[in-house]
């Protein structure tokens, strides 16, 4: 009789899905990304990406230099503008650099914070059964406390200590693996900052001229250049005007700058009136802002008088052309000049304009286009009169401080002459109008500027050169001892004392690590003079090590 297994067969196994191309490949750039290897190409790549905006003047901080680098280099400035060279670090490049930076610090310090967690709560491990393969190894009587005795030792040694019966295990040197972490999580934290600055943060420049017909208030539209965070509105900025009231500045006899000092008047809404002094290195601080001295130069006040007996006064500033001497290049407009008092009407063709070359002290004999000091020896305004239609009514935006060649190349704008002005003169021209130069005003470059992640920042670099210390000089290393049963046959005195088995591993290369396990093993033997002596031989680099058994 045939018997039939009705029993239902086995199923196989299904097979196992593969994954997709697509997310093998999300999770292989991922594990890219994450790797540390990556952070330090990207971090390599950040510092060279910063280096255009240590070289080029950018926009942010002194949009003068960019507008003169425009002019010295015409054909290469539009190039760089495209590619944001003259504002770096606000670039996409820099920017796809910076957040792949950040996204690859944090994937890379998590896994590793969760295991030197899990570390730091672990007990050290046991000791393992044949010693005598370990870099470091020795046997010494066992002490009179035994295992206890040594543990004890151990301990006030600052090393983790686990005594599991005749064996001790001791673990030493977490500071690397935590100065590590510090550094990398501290760094994360200054890519933090500096976001915060991008966002919240706000900056202005402007030339600001002494008197109080000169005054600033802060505001977006008295800025010749501002710049807000993407979190941040017109409406946000502090209300504070600034007033400069003197400029004072010392030079050496070679012209060097030996000392600035600018004394402003603030007051407003949301400051108190009061007198402060500021210079380069020594910020004004406010409630919410801080002004910075940037640079600092000569404002001519020139009189014009036209035909009709009409004065009106400029004391524009001229800005310095870069040498030493503070020679200084800059424009006097008079757009309202020769307006007929029976009518009211102006007439365009007669408008007057003075570009100049300002010299504090200017040289004994021509030509005078170059100030020997820069201080008020003796001052001099080389000046060119224009007439003509200024093109100031065009609504065509230009610079302030030149006057518009196209008008001049168009014969719209005659040059009438030029004459040099000592302090005082005056100079009449074709047609009976006159202009004088009454002398000069100072003027200083300030930055106006609030960054709230400077505070956080600087917290961030002073952790991270922490935790970079404990990571260069922190040394994981292991030892253990074990105490061997009394027998004549593994090298115990006859006398029937017991020895114990010494061993020490360090986790990272650590050359002065026989040294620190000589002194070990003499103070657990109790023989302070010789820890004594392995402490001393650690710290003249001399020979200090552990000799193999006993004799």
């Amino acid at each position: 009789m045939t018997v039939v297994d009705e029993r239902p067969e086995a199923e196989a196994p299904a097979p196992r899905r593969r994954p997709s191309r697509l997310l093998a490949l999300l999770r292989n750039s991922w594990r890219q990304l994450t790797s540390m290897r990556t952070a330090l190409i990207l971090l390599f790549l950040l510092a060279i990406a910063a280096i255009p905006g240590s070289v080029l003047p950018q926009r942010g901080i002194s949009p003068e230099k960019v507008n003169q680098y425009f002019v010295d280099h015409p054909d290469w400035a539009p190039r760089l503008d495209r590619i944001g060279a003259f504002a770096v670090f606000g670039s996409v490049w820099f920017s796809a650099i910076y957040l792949l930076l950040f996204t690859s610090l944090i994937g890379c310090i998590t896994p590793r914070l969760r295991d030197h967690v899990r570390a730091l709560r672990s007990r050290p491990p046991v000791a393992p059964k044949r010693m005598a393969r370990l870099p470091q190894h020795t046997t010494l009587p066992t002490p009179a406390g035994g295992v206890d005795a040594v543990a004890e030792v151990l301990r006030k040694r600052r090393w983790r200590v686990e005594v599991r019966g005749n064996e001790v295990s001791a673990e030493k040197g977490y500071l690397k693996e935590t100065g590590n972490l510090l550094f990398h999580t501290s760094l994360i934290a200054v890519l933090i900052g500096v976001a915060l600055g991008s966002w919240y943060g706000w900056s202005g420049n402007r030339l600001l001229v002494a008197g109080a017909d000169n005054a600033f208030c802060n505001t977006r539209q008295q800025y010749a250049e501002a710049k807000l965070g993407p979190r941040v509105d017109s409406a946000d900025l502090p209300r504070f005007c600034l007033r400069l009231d003197d400029f004072q500045a010392r030079f050496l006899p070679s012209g060097q700058p030996e000392f600035f000092n600018a004394r402003v008047t603030v007051d407003g809404p949301d400051e108190p009136t009061r007198s402060a002094d500021f210079s380069v290195n020594s910020p004004l601080r406010l409630a919410d802002a801080s002004v910075y001295l940037l640079g600092h130069g000569y404002a001519p006040v020139i009189r014009y008088t036209d035909r009709y007996g009409n004065s009106q006064v400029s004391d524009e500033p001229f800005l310095t052309t870069g040498d030493m001497g503070l020679t200084s290049e800059g424009l006097a407009a008079f757009p309202d000049a020769n307006v007929d008092p029976a009518t009211g009407k102006r007439v365009p063709g007669e408008q007057m304009a003075f570009t100049g070359i300002y010299l504090p002290t200017a040289p004994q004999q021509a030509p005078f286009v170059r100030s020997e000091y820069p201080t008020e020896r003796n001052p001099a305004l080389n000046l060119v009169a224009y007439r003509g239609n200024l093109g100031l009514d065009a609504g065509i935006p230009g610079s302030v401080y030149q006057l518009d060649q196209r008008q001049v190349r168009a014969g719209k704008v005659k040059e009438v002459g030029s004459k040099l002005l000592r302090k005082g003169e005056k100079w009449t021209l074709d047609d009976g109008t006159t202009v004088e130069f009454l002398g000069t005003e100072r003027y200083v470059t300030i930055s106006v500027r609030h960054d709230p992640g400077s505070t956080p920042l600087l917290v961030s670099c002073g952790v991270l050169l922490v935790g970079l210390m404990g990571s260069l000089f922190g040394r994981r290393r292991r030892v253990w001892f074990r105490a061997l049963p009394a027998d004549p046959g593994n090298g115990s005195p006859t006398d029937g004392s017991s020895l114990m088995e010494a061993g020490g591993l360090p986790r990272t290369d650590y050359p002065g690590f026989a040294d620190e396990f000589a002194q070990l093993v003499a103070a657990v033997n109790g023989d302070e003079r010789a820890a004594e002596r392995a402490g001393a031989d650690t710290e003249s680099g001399g020979p200090a090590g552990v000799r193999e058994g006993t004799e």
